[in-house]
């Protein structure tokens, strides 16, 4: 049994060896860029890609990047979509079919493109999310998702702890993050930047594997202290959740009027089902070639704000914004604990973010966890 190694001290000049480590060991590395006025991850070859002493501000409908002088390359807490589409992509094939000259029909299964992929800056948020994702996937309960295990089976994690937190942030209350718990989630290895450099620790033998590669020294007591102060500032959070469990809560409230009030703000858009970490709707559509020769069968994401998601027989089950935003909300935040056991959000805030309504599911929550609207209606 391979002995755990000690939290060890990465200088900033030294990053470049472990995505060159990364690299040798077979990985294509993905790594936070700038791209489009905004955080995405791409490919990464050196650390000159990275985005230097950039961090970024989140509010309702409002995400905007600034320069703030450091020499840090993580002062950014999270991209529009975090890691969702490597993993469960948003459009691909499924199979094809083929006619061949005599009328038969051939199925075939699409080339994998399965790849070592290495991933780095995820937060504890994200890692909660790819927990979820792995429930629904890769359910031994159901057939799990080919191409999603094929993917996840080739995925290495390295791991950003937070060391400040965004105005749309509520990890923290979800009990997700801000911190990366290496003996309990996804991470292969777990850092927090420093001034000077990082504090990397390992969450898997895999994780051990790349960092022995590196020769480090043990982070001292300094480091260490000075990795806690940071962590911590990332703690204090304007926004939480009125209960991690709120099942019970959102099912009594189907008829408060607040869902006519957020209905009004809706654009029905699907901008928070794209944006969101753990969400993995999607539809199916076969795409015949004219002449009847071959077709094949595709899917992409879908979301529940859209006509189609509900439609059934003829009917749109959930015909107006009302339905769907309720059939959002109260699935993420109820039916999930009694499919998986949690709600389905990790706390990220890209949805409050990323809603071009300004629309902040903090706010809305903590309203229909109130009686006023049903004493209304009495």
């Amino acid at each position: 049994m391979t002995r755990p190694l000690a939290a060890q001290f990465l200088p900033h000049n030294q990053l470049q060896r472990l995505l060159d480590t990364l690299h040798h060991s077979g990985h294509k590395v993905y790594g936070p860029q700038l791209r489009d006025d905004a955080i995405t991850y791409a490919p990464l070859a050196t650390t000159d890609q990275l985005p230097l002493g950039i961090e970024d501000h989140h509010a309702p409908g409002s995400y905007r990047l600034q320069q703030n002088g450091t020499q840090h390359w993580f002062d950014w807490l999270s991209t529009p979509q975090g890691i969702k589409p490597l993993l469960f992509k948003p459009r691909e094939t499924l199979w094809h079919a083929t006619r061949d000259a005599t009328g038969a029909i051939h199925f075939t299964d699409p080339a994998s493109s399965a790849e070592k992929i290495a991933v780095i800056g995820l937060r504890a948020c994200d890692l909660a999310a790819l927990k979820l994702q792995d429930q629904h996937f890769l359910s031994v309960e159901h057939t799990p998702d080919p191409f999603y295990t094929e993917r996840r089976r080739h995925l290495f994690i390295v791991a950003i702890n937070c060391t400040r937190a965004a105005a749309t942030c509520f990890c923290t209350s979800t009990g997700d993050g801000p911190k990366c718990d290496v003996n309990n989630s996804a991470a292969d290895i777990a850092m927090t930047e420093l001034d000077s450099g990082f504090i990397i620790m390992a969450g898997s033998a895999q994780g051990t594997h790349i960092i022995e590669q590196l020769a480090l020294n043990d982070a001292d007591e300094a480091q260490l202290n000075e990795a806690t102060q940071r962590e911590a500032n990332a703690i204090q959070q304007q926004r939480s959740v009125p209960s991690q469990n709120m099942r019970d809560t959102l099912f009594a409230a189907l008829d408060h009027p607040q869902w006519d009030d957020v209905a009004s703000r809706c654009l029905s858009c699907g901008n928070c089902t794209a944006v969101c970490p753990s969400c993995f709707c999607y539809s199916e559509q076969a795409e015949p070639q004219l002449d009847g020769s071959s077709t094949e069968q595709t899917r992409e994401w879908d979301s529940c704000f859209t006509q189609g998601h509900s439609y059934m027989h003829g009917i749109t089950v959930r015909h107006d914004t009302k339905l769907r935003y309720r059939q959002w909300l109260t699935h993420k935040f109820a039916g999930w604990h009694d499919q998986y056991g949690r709600s389905g959000c990790t706390g990220c805030g890209r949805c409050i973010s990323w809603c071009p309504a300004g629309i902040d599911i903090i706010d809305e929550l903590t309203l229909l966890s109130t009686d006023k609207g049903v004493a209304d209606d009495a």
